[in-house]
């Protein structure tokens, strides 16, 4: 039975919202565990999370349809989940398998609140790995002929499985605008945070001729603007001089699993709000 429940929303700000929103829990018996709130007062928009628990287990339609006249009063974009409702996710990986196997190690360990629909990739090298863990392997080898058809194969693949998010693991292939813009505020990818300055292959490598002192990585909402999407998670260390491509890549991978991790666990416990072209994290 489901007695914790996570209700989120956002609309136009305007005194009163908290009051109403507060009042409406207390009125059908809910008790707040955790509470995040933000004013843009730039857009005079406003965005909530709410953590709540219900006495009765449940979520009783009294308290829905209540709270839904609040929502349409207000023309609130608004939804309310259980919260160990785990997140129907595919996994997009090539042949690194850095942030892979930290993510099928969260997930083993429950540490990571989502249900792996599979694993999809243009290489065969991570299957063995892949399959240990129980899960489906799909291998999709793209090429200049075939392009279109894989990600015809990926679409099928979300929407048979039921998949809400799709995570590009280090996934060496550009998603076309149209896949991009059908699953908008849906797919999460990760890059070096230095890029676009380092284009193309070896960025560690560009670094490391360039002198760099910061090194990085950065998760964002994938868009039909290549690594221009609303940023999600930012994190980076410093180096020096000394540090060959070699270290910089082992440095900047650690990197790059936490922040797509981190992005990750924001989605999936519906902390994420998209807000023009930046997020709101509650």
């Amino acid at each position: 039975m489901n007695s914790h429940f996570i209700i989120r929303g956002s609309c136009r700000d305007v005194a009163g919202i908290v009051s109403r929103i507060t009042t409406c829990l207390f009125d059908h018996g809910m008790n707040i565990e955790e509470a995040a709130q933000f004013n843009d007062k730039l857009s005079e928009h406003f965005f909530f999370r709410i953590e709540f628990s219900s006495k009765t287990g449940t979520t009783p339609p009294e308290f829905l349809n209540e709270f839904s006249n609040i929502a349409t009063s207000l023309k609130m974009d608004w939804s309310c989940t259980p919260c160990n409702e785990k997140v129907k996710t595919l996994l997009l990986v090539s042949k690194s398998d850095h942030c892979l196997s930290d993510i099928l190690y969260r997930w083993q360990n429950k540490l990571l609140p989502i249900e792996i629909t599979g694993v999809v990739s243009n290489h065969d090298n991570n299957r063995a790995q892949v399959e240990s863990h129980g899960l489906e392997f799909h291998y999709l080898p793209v090429n200049n002929d075939n392009r279109a058809a894989q990600e015809s194969a990926i679409e099928n693949l979300i929407e048979t499985t039921g998949t809400e998010l799709i995570v590009l693991a280090r996934y060496m292939q550009v998603l076309s605008a149209e896949m991009s813009q059908k699953y908008a505020g849906r797919v999460i990818n990760i890059h070096h945070s230095f890029l676009p300055g380092f284009k193309g292959a070896k960025p560690y490598h560009q670094a490391y001729e360039r002198g760099v002192k910061i090194i990085g990585a950065t998760a964002h909402f994938a868009t039909s603007d290549l690594d221009e999407g609303p940023i999600i998670e930012q994190d980076v260390t410093r180096i020096t001089h000394a540090q060959t491509p070699d270290k910089l890549q082992i440095i900047g991978q650690d990197i790059e699993s936490r922040v797509l991790l981190s992005a990750m666990q924001y989605y999936a416990e519906r902390r994420i709000f998209l807000h023009g072209h930046r997020t709101i994290i509650l």
